[in-house]
């Protein structure tokens, strides 16, 4: 068992921790009652990962006498809406969640993001813990605080940081994981690798096989490196003000593709095409060293995640989503760009990220088709 420290200032709340290892769900129930004591629990979760955990959650929970209830919502990214938040929010008011209760987020990312909007705003605000139970969750989604719900327009437009008491990743949850919600989450990791440590991006492409295959051990030590990485980013910038706007890469373009591709795709996916895409962006632009797109799309290529931004999505689509993306400052787009592998990018305005025109991203779009 690992456990890793997320500080915070007091402005930002309060300090918290990632626990992390095999088995580790079997002290969900002591450091509830020590990190986020509560009168009951509402364990949130989406259909898929409720059929496979929540009875186990729930039962340890009761058998510690705990008072636990259950919320379930349809499983997908297109069902992280208001509606959905909505629901939530009248569902646990009549069920009697008070402002002296906890949520437990038991999922993936999207599960996380909306149970955690739920708790940023139920009763203008009240105690969460997240329990992630996918790759991308337990190295990024449950750790900095950011929640929130999509809108038409865009990826996490509606939403609040709101930080967690605690995280549990159990790593023995991932066995039941697919090959390619493995690989997806292990795109996170490569952002990780790309923005801040060079090293770590070397060894995840030795590692790459024995992530994929679900070797336990391996999977621990990436999700372990990760949450090092993001943990010191986000303890930097809590409110991503930032520097924290580093871990953005691969985002601007990856929502718009995830969005306009009707969630076709992963999370994870179309983060790694965004990648390759701000890859190039990057060096074509001159911001990047030379090879610096070659090392990102061979690391997309050991862990078997696409590069190609799809076919059926029109460059002028995807350009339309990003002007609505959080870090457009009066009408521009910016990026979170590499300078090379391990290193990120000043803008002239020595920001975390870049100014970049229209025609130099539609260029990018295109050469990656």
């Amino acid at each position: 068992m690992v456990t890793i420290g997320i500080p915070l200032t007091a402005d930002q709340g309060p300090s918290y921790e990632v626990v992390l290892g095999c088995g580790v769900w079997s002290r969900l129930p002591e450091l509830l009652a020590e990190r986020c004591p509560a009168h009951q629990y509402a364990v949130v979760s989406d259909s898929r990962v409720d059929t496979l955990y929540g009875a186990r959650i729930g039962g340890l929970l009761e058998s510690a006498g705990l008072h636990a209830r259950s919320f379930v919502f349809p499983a997908g990214e297109w069902n992280k809406v208001r509606e959905t938040w909505a629901d939530l929010c009248d569902r646990m008011v009549a069920a009697g969640i008070g402002r002296d209760a906890a949520v437990v987020a038991l999922g993936g990312g999207v599960v996380g993001d909306l149970a955690g909007f739920v708790a940023a705003t139920l009763h203008r605000g009240i105690p969460w813990v997240q329990v992630p139970t996918t790759v991308l969750a337990m190295i990024d989604a449950s750790i900095g605080g950011k929640t929130g719900v999509d809108l038409p327009a865009g990826k996490n437009l509606v939403g609040a940081f709101h930080h967690p008491r605690l995280v549990l990743a159990d790593i023995e949850s991932l066995a039941t994981l697919p090959r390619n919600q493995v690989a997806a989450g292990c795109a996170e990791a490569i952002k990780h690798g790309v923005v801040a440590d060079a090293g770590y991006a070397d060894d995840l492409n030795r590692t790459a096989a024995a992530c994929l295959t679900r070797s336990l051990d391996a999977l621990e030590s990436i999700i372990e490196r990760s949450i090092r990485i993001k943990g010191e980013i986000v303890a930097s910038d809590a409110s991503e003000r930032g520097r924290r706007q580093v871990l953005n890469f691969g985002h601007t373009v990856g929502h718009a593709v995830e969005a306009r591709s009707g969630y076709a795709l992963l999370h994870g996916e179309a983060v790694a095409i965004g990648m390759a895409v701000e890859a190039a962006l990057a060096e074509a632009t001159g911001i990047a060293a030379r090879g610096t797109r070659a090392r990102v799309l061979d690391l997309l290529g050991h862990y078997d995640l696409p590069s190609a931004v799809p076919e059926t999505v029109a460059c002028d689509d995807l350009l339309d989503a990003m002007r609505a993306d959080k870090k457009v400052r009066a009408g521009t787009l910016r990026f979170a760009l590499p300078a090379e592998i391990g290193r990120m990018a000043h803008g002239a305005d020595g920001a975390w990220t870049v100014e970049v025109s229209p025609a130099e991203v539609r260029s990018a779009l295109e050469s990656c088709r």
